[in-house]
């Protein structure tokens, strides 16, 4: 799914937002929403990845995740009263490459179409594997 998906938005000193996405802006499908686990007890520190999802649900998230170039502890989970207080599920973290995080937190930004925020060069995600 993710080969050739691009970062579609980055915010320096906040987050970088990819996975959905192609280099043409085209949309990757999904099948399912997936499970908010937010209250693992992992927080939205620099140099987590986390899963993207709509603000206004909780359990939305598809395909799309993003790293915490800075520790974003209002992203955390606080309660499970409201979507904003649910969080977002961090689910691992850079053990190497952490360069490549500091790198894009300096990226220039610019609009494309619909798309706001979006790192210029663009960011190929060109191969992901498992170990397994």
């Amino acid at each position: 799914h993710y080969d050739g998906t691009i970062f579609h938005q980055l915010v320096p000193g906040y987050m970088a937002l990819g996975g959905g996405y192609t280099e043409q802006f085209e949309e990757k499908p999904t099948q399912f929403w997936i499970r908010n686990v937010a209250f693992n007890g992992l927080k939205n520190r620099k140099g987590t990845i986390a899963m993207a999802r709509r603000p206004d649900q909780a359990d939305s998230s598809t395909c799309q995740f993003f790293f915490n170039l800075v520790d974003n502890p209002h992203l955390d989970h606080r309660s499970r009263k409201s979507a904003q207080e649910y969080g977002y599920c961090v689910f691992g973290r850079v053990v190497e490459g952490s360069a490549v995080l500091a790198k894009m937190n300096h990226l220039s930004v610019d609009d494309e179409g619909t798309f706001s925020s979006v790192p210029t060069p663009a960011i190929v995600i060109e191969r992901i594997r498992t170990d397994s």
